[in-house]
């Protein structure tokens, strides 16, 4: 939603071109970007139309008709006014946003009817000391600091943190009494604004309410009961759970009763132990459970060439024997 303010800006369509360059082509050893074209001058030579010349046009130059506005549904801005709303009733998350409510009796904060009758801001000078709240207004005035940046030369010199917000029914001169107050901000309970209800999306905005204001809420909000009165097709949001509390839902009756009881503590290991399936044939099986049959299937054709190489070793013995014989024959015929 803080986008929706934005407004649109781009740098002329014209901006880094309105220059008469060509490129001198290849052959005269420099770069091919065009070339400011005459001569006697500095300029006469010099590169153009580049991002990267001096002079030239941005890359990507900004255009108008760039995506500015957000469209957010309306029911869903509703429920985020509501729930902001109802932040603003918890005095931690008051607190957690830097408001000074420390000594502020109640919150949500709701003041008489009367008040929307000032017309003076010392009135509600008044007001807010009496109430103890004024101490936020002073925080406020102390964080004035001068921005960082060109957004202080552009109606946006200072900074500041946000103060209290004053909700009113009717306008009776209360707005004059606390627009000049710094950090505090005045709008109609009719005419809520999320980002003044939850600045910058952090919750828990200080709220001053009228009492007419404050009775208003049940009809343009409704309630649990009956739909709003004042907002088509919009109902009060309900939580889906009963009872938050997720340490209290556990250890409730009803689920202990259907929950398995807790077994024995183990005690995990402070690191794993890496193993090389290579090496361990534990881990292999668990890694392959094939890598068993492979080794059995393996040891077996082992056992299998061990047993023919056997069987060849007796046929040669054999032959070596046969051998013999025949020399020993020739010997006595030799002798003979």
């Amino acid at each position: 939603m803080a986008k929706n303010k934005r407004q649109a800006y781009a740098v002329s369509s014209k901006a880094g071109e309105q220059t008469s360059a060509e490129s001198w082509g290849t052959g005269r050893a420099v770069a091919r970007i065009p070339r400011v074209n005459g001569s006697g001058t500095h300029r006469a030579g010099q590169a153009a139309f580049g991002n990267m010349c001096r002079g030239g046009r941005m890359f990507a130059p900004t255009k108008t008709w760039r995506k500015w506005h957000i469209k957010t549904n309306l029911n869903q801005k509703r429920y985020a006014t509501a729930s902001a709303l109802a932040a603003s009733a918890l005095p931690s998350l008051v607190m957690a946003r830097g408001h000074r409510v420390e000594k502020i009796e109640e919150v949500p904060l709701v003041v008489a009817d009367a008040t929307e009758k000032f017309t003076k801001t010392k009135e509600a000078v008044a007001l807010l000391k009496s109430l103890e709240a004024y101490a936020d207004v002073v925080k406020v005035s102390n964080s004035r600091k001068i921005r960082a940046g060109k957004g202080k030369l552009r109606n946006r010199r200072h900074r500041q943190r946000r103060g209290p917000l004053v909700i009113y029914n009717e306008d009776n001169g209360i707005v004059k009494a606390f627009r000049n107050l710094p950090g505090v901000e005045v709008v109609n309970v009719r005419r809520l604004n999320l980002l003044q209800l939850a600045p910058g999306g952090h919750l828990g905005r200080f709220i001053i309410w009228t009492q007419g204001a404050f009775q208003l809420l049940d009809d343009i909000y409704g309630t649990y009961e009956k739909p709003s009165a004042l907002k088509k097709n919009y109902v009060l949001p309900d939580n889906i759970m009963t009872n938050p509390d997720v340490t209290r839902l556990i250890n409730s009756q009803e689920i202990q009763s259907v929950v398995r009881a807790a077994g024995p503590k183990t005690v995990k290991r402070p690191f794993t132990q890496k193993k090389n399936p290579l090496r361990n044939q534990g881990v292999m099986n668990r890694l392959n459970p094939y890598a068993q049959v492979l080794r059995r299937a393996e040891i077996v054709a082992q056992q299998k060439r061990e047993a023919g190489k056997v069987t060849k070793a007796q046929p040669a013995a054999k032959k070596g024997a046969n051998t013999a014989a025949s020399k020993k024959y020739l010997e006595t015929l030799h002798s003979a």
